[in-house]
């Protein structure tokens, strides 16, 4: 499994994208920051309205500089089908990618053996390629895209911020904490 401050493996995968099967590698984001979004699989209950919600803040991630990548175990022709088939699922416009070997999803550690499919996991990668973020839950648990899109804010506000961090709940904008002197008298 890859860990925070490591360099993600270029993999090669498929993704239906755009109405298209595309080849694509996760070296093709670099110079982005890179969201890969985990999920069970396709035409299930709780996928779709994380899914829909990343759609509908899909523009917010791009003006951000970050391009989303969902990932399931499903076969690019069950993403095509369900794109075709669910008016939901039919307004996503980022790369739905394909890992039906579940080598993408072993080498993120998101991959359940005896089901063949992955766990919910969202991992946030800088443009050089390193994983900022992870997380990683119960397949009965929804995730929130603001949430994300907020990790993502944070992520590159720290990576500009020269030595600033983020505090809990943190948006753009508010106050930020300069580690060591924001302690300073209060021990």
């Amino acid at each position: 499994m890859i860990n925070i401050g490591e360099q993600i493996p270029d993999i090669a995968a498929q993704a239906y994208h755009n109405d298209e099967i595309k080849d694509i590698n996760l070296s093709d984001y670099r110079g982005k920051w890179l969201v890969l979004f985990f999920y069970p699989a396709d035409f299930t209950f709780v996928c779709p309205t994380e899914l829909e919600e990343l759609a509908d803040n899909y523009q917010k991630f791009q003006d951000a500089g970050a391009e989303i990548l969902s990932v399931s175990t499903d076969t690019v022709f069950v993403h095509k089908a369900w794109h075709d088939t669910s008016e939901g699922i039919g307004r996503i416009k980022y790369p739905m990618v394909a890992d039906p070997t579940g080598k993408l999803s072993r080498t993120f550690g998101t991959y359940i053996e005896e089901e063949g499919v992955a766990l919910r996991g969202t991992f946030l990668i800088d443009p050089d390629g390193i994983l900022k973020t992870i997380e990683i839950h119960d397949n009965n648990i929804g995730r929130s895209a603001k949430e994300l899109l907020r990790k993502l804010m944070a992520a590159k506000y720290v990576a500009d911020a020269n030595g600033e961090v983020c505090p809990a709940s943190w948006e753009p904008g508010e106050e930020t904490l300069k580690p060591g002197l924001d302690l300073v008298g209060k021990l």
